[in-house]
């Protein structure tokens, strides 16, 4: 399966795990905080910067974002006409300084110290009986890896399309694109329960917590 870690020996590879979770969650906040385009720009040029230095490449990095900010775009472009200028650059420079942090922290934090670090997070929710800490965890880092998985698969499915001489289209991609994600998670849930990785997060958890 893919992943979208990257490796390197930037400053923010540097940095521990969990600053940069606490980052992702203060810039989630604060860009929904405030409407200015001029904050919202710096914020989107901080971004920039920020996934810059990770060394990635311009032809990577385009690549590993192309998905997301074309989808970006559809939804600003509607907010645009659906409400007013100002509405769709606000919600531009939002969701793509939002995207570029997000997919820094992705880039720079391995997942497994991902899931733990969330796993630890949700610890608390577990002493009050609210949820599996570990299966928390377990269900960031899975959704985290199949993103790459999609991308690819959806890759696959258009260059099959192309060879065949067909025309891509959305309904006829969407189906064998669901059904292959699918497939590729009943057969990850099963190797999950075959070994045993729940229950042994579960004992890990309560060993640290004694």
């Amino acid at each position: 399966m893919n992943s979208l870690y990257v490796e390197g020996d930037s400053f923010f590879h540097r940095l521990p795990p969990r600053p940069k979770l606490v980052l992702l969650l203060l810039a989630s906040l604060a860009l929904f905080l405030t409407r200015s385009p001029l904050l919202l720009g710096l914020a989107a040029g901080a971004a920039a910067l920020l996934y810059g230095s990770l060394g990635i490449g311009w032809r990577q990095s385009w690549i590993r974002l192309r998905p997301i900010l074309l989808t970006i775009m559809i939804v600003a472009l509607a907010t645009l006409i659906l409400n007013s200028v100002e509405d769709g650059v606000t919600v531009l420079l939002r969701l793509t300084t939002l995207m570029m942090v997000a997919a820094a922290v992705t880039a720079t934090v391995p997942i497994g110290a991902f899931i733990d670090e969330v796993t630890h997070a949700a610890w608390p929710l577990e002493r009050l009986g609210l949820v599996r800490a570990a299966d928390i965890g377990l269900s960031v880092g899975l959704v985290i890896r199949f993103v790459p998985e999609v991308v690819s698969r959806y890759q696959q499915l258009r260059q099959a399309h192309q060879a065949r001489g067909l025309k891509v289209r959305a309904t006829t991609m969407i189906v064998p694109l669901i059904i292959q994600t699918l497939k590729s998670a009943d057969e990850v849930a099963a190797a999950i329960d075959a070994r045993g990785i729940r229950g042994q997060r579960q004992a890990r958890n309560l060993e640290d917590s004694r």
